[in-house]
């Protein structure tokens, strides 16, 4: 099965929340600053300044995650696939 990884730029965040209501799942609001989160994210630790979080995801999970990243306002969502290749959404 094929492997996705999403990209949060979470710094960018402008709290708009549509992430998580589209993949409620994957993608919380946090109460401390209203930004989203990314449940089981983990930071990337290059980019530890710039809020860089990551995780793997199953294609089974696409279809949603593709949907929180394409109606983020600010595009601070990508997914990749296994390739390096980012996703069309």
């Amino acid at each position: 099965m094929p492997k996705y990884k999403i990209i949060y730029d979470r710094k960018n965040c402008i709290s708009v929340g549509s992430c998580a209501l589209l993949a409620a799942e994957f993608w919380k609001m946090n109460p401390t600053d209203d930004k989203a989160d990314l449940v089981d994210g983990k930071q990337n630790e290059k980019q530890k300044k710039d809020e860089v979080f990551e995780l793997e995801i199953d294609e089974k999970d696409l279809h949603q995650n593709k949907e929180a990243a394409r109606n983020c306002p600010v595009n601070v969502i990508r997914i990749f696939d296994e390739k390096g290749k980012e996703v069309t959404l």
